[in-house]
Order: structure tokens, then C-alpha cells, then sequence
């Protein structure tokens, strides 16, 4: 039997509008959809208003949905506003809601304060949804769903892609998979020289290609890549981070292969998708332990200097590029002189 009420709560904006375009479509007709929806932002209107609507006879058609966005009182330390919520009105209504009218409540926060009443009231009462961030390692189901969704095919082989440039956020994975789609067509296929043209690159790929930059040893590709992050508006501060986190899941890997773990086995260890174990695995035979003890260092030194404000941010990151490429120039020239 279908609710009268639903709460839709948790960060990930994709699950959250799905099921709520779900809810929708099987409340109203299509004809019915234009003059029975109507919508609030608890941030602005006392949920008094919501509840006297959800209260009122539908214009037209025999249902209608009422949707309230921003519920702060069910944070445990709601936003400070310019009225109170009337919330024993709504803990009311939960207790006797209207046959007619279905009453969708958005919380798009991490947390809810569940020792509250009336979100044990909601627990009762209500279908409460969690719509949370997808894990890094459920990525490539969302993959084949929205690309099931989309009636097109997308090979296993270029996962990896999606997961490297988009992420978990499945909203910007839609995004992806709906530009790809209007290129193949209903039934196509989603080549990995398509993937690679027309995805959106994130700062995480570029973080990815400094890294390859560094093991090349090729200094001007390197600042190339940070000259474009600027260009995104990406802070050097940040970037600095991101490469940390790269070197670390390297060092971390190599590390765990050298005690015998096997790749299935590292998840455990380092939180990370399947792939981005794969591509540390790769760029772990590049580097010495001793090296990449160093890097991380000359990471932590920059950060350092940045954060004190002793030397300009985008000098001290070219510095910093310099200074990778340097650890690895040495160890090749005394390679090299030994042979």
C-alpha cells in the first residue's frame, strides 16, 4: 500500500530526486502533474503553510503532491531562522494525514536527529528513504544501471574511466552517461576513445597525471596540467592535498604488495575503489619506498609553507613539481651511472 508520507534524506541529490519523480508519477497522472504539485523551502516557509496545503483539496484531479525541502528542525543544531516552525502542527498531521494529498519532506543532510519526536514520528508513520553517497566500491552496478536506463553499453573494460574522471557523485555520472548516449544512440555502444573525448575530467585525473608527469620525469607536462587546474579555479593548497592523497595510496600499496597482499585483498587496507588499487599497483613499481617517503615529505614541507604564508602558493607548487621530479632525476643519473 503506498504512503501518504515520505521523508527523503541523505546527500546524494541523485537517489533523492529519483525517488522522487518515482513518487510522483505514481501519484498523479501526467495531465494532473502541472496544477497538483506544489513545492516549499522550509527555510522560508513555517511548516504550518506546508500542513494547511497538504490539508486543502486538490485544484483539479482527486490527488496532489506537496513537497518541503530544508527541514532544519530535523538537524541536531538547526540553522537559526527569521520564524519558528510550527512542528507540533506537522507531528499532528503525520498522526492523521490527508487520503489525498501525498507529503514528501527533502532533508538533504548526512545526519537527522533521530532522538527528536517528530522524526520518530516519521519513522512510524512514514516510508523514510536514506539516500547517502554511493560506496566507491559499488560504483560500477550505478554504472550498468544508468547505462541500462539509457539503453546503451557500456564495456566493463572502461569502468575505470567513469570511476577516475566522474567519481561516485551519480548525479555527474547521469550527466556523463546522457552526453554519451546522445552520441551512440539508442543501442550503441560507448567506445573508450568516445569516453575519453567527451567525459568531463575532474581534478582527480589531473592529480592522476601529475603523478605519471612526476614518474616521466617531464616537468613542463606537469605545469601544463597545474596552469590548467588554476584555470578551473582549483586552489594550490588543494592540489597539494590531492597529489598527498595519490603518493600515500601508492606508498600504501606498495607497502601491502611487498607483505604478499593480493590486489582483492588491499581493499581492506586502503579505502579506495578496485581501480584506483590497480592504477597505485601500476605506478608503484616507478618509485622506491625511500622515494616516496621523500615525496610525501616534500608534500608535507610545501603544505607547510603555503598554509604559513612563506612563499606564494603557485611558485611554491611549481617549486614543489621540481622538487618530485628531481627525487626521481637522481635516482635514474645514479642508475645510470652504475651501469
Amino acid at each position: 500500500m503506498a504512503k501518504q508520507i515520505y521523508l527523503l534524506y541523505g546527500a546524494e541529490d541523485y537517489l533523492i530526486q529519483n525517488h522522487k519523480k518515482k513518487i510522483i508519477e505514481t501519484t498523479l497522472a501526467p495531465e494532473d502533474r502541472e496544477f497538483n504539485v506544489a513545492q516549499y523551502d522550509l527555510e522560508e516557509t513555517p511548516v504550518e503553510d506546508v500542513v494547511t496545503d497538504a490539508e486543502t483539496f486538490p485544484f483539479l484531479g482527486e490527488n496532489k503532491v506537496v513537497i518541503a525541502y530544508n527541514p532544519v528542525f530535523l538537524k541536531a543544531k538547526p540553522e537559526s531562522l527569521t520564524f519558528d516552525h510550527d512542528v507540533e502542527s506537522l507531528i499532528r498531521y503525520i498522526n492523521n494525514p490527508a487520503e489525498y494529498t501525498v507529503l514528501i519532506i527533502i532533508a538533504p543532510y548526512e545526519k537527522l536527529d533521530e532522538r527528536k519526536k517528530v522524526f520518530k514520528q516519521l519513522k512510524k508513520a512514514a516510508k523514510v528513504e536514506s539516500c547517502q553517497p554511493v560506496k566507491e566500491w559499488d560504483i560500477d552496478k550505478w554504472i550498468q544501471s544508468i547505462a541500462t536506463e539509457f539503453r546503451i553499453t557500456v564495456p566493463e573494460s572502461i569502468h575505470e574511466l567513469f570511476a577516475q574522471e566522474v567519481g561516485t557523485n551519480l548525479l555527474a555520472l547521469r550527466n556523463e552517461m546522457e552526453k554519451l548516449a546522445l552520441n551512440v544512440g539508442e543501442g550503441g555502444t560507448v567506445t573508450r576513445a568516445l569516453a575519453e573525448d567527451l567525459l568531463s575530467h575532474s581534478s582527480e585525473t589531473s592529480g592522476l597525471k601529475m603523478v605519471d608527469a612526476v614518474m616521466e620525469r617531464d616537468l613542463g607536462k606537469a605545469v601544463m596540467l597545474f596552469k590548467d587546474l588554476l584555470k578551473a579555479n582549483e586552489e594550490p593548497i588543494s592540489l597539494v592535498a590531492l597529489l598527498a592523497s595519490q603518493f600515500r595510496i601508492i606508498s600504501q600499496v606498495k607497502v601491502l604488495k611487498q607483505k604478499g597482499y593480493a590486489q582483492n585483498q588491499m581493499r581492506d587496507y586502503v579505502k579506495a575503489h578496485p581501480f584506483v588499487i590497480k592504477m597505485a599497483l601500476k605506478r608503484e613499481r616507478a618509485f622506491t619506498n625511500e622515494e616516496l617517503n621523500r615525496i610525501i615529505q616534500e608534500l608535507a614541507n610545501t603544505d607547510f609553507m603555503m598554509k604559513q604564508g612563506q612563499m606564494e602558493k603557485e611558485l611554491a607548487f611549481e617549486m614543489l613539481l621540481y622538487q618530485l621530479i628531481h627525487i626521481k632525476q637522481t635516482r635514474t643519473n645514479t642508475l645510470s651511472g652504475s651501469l
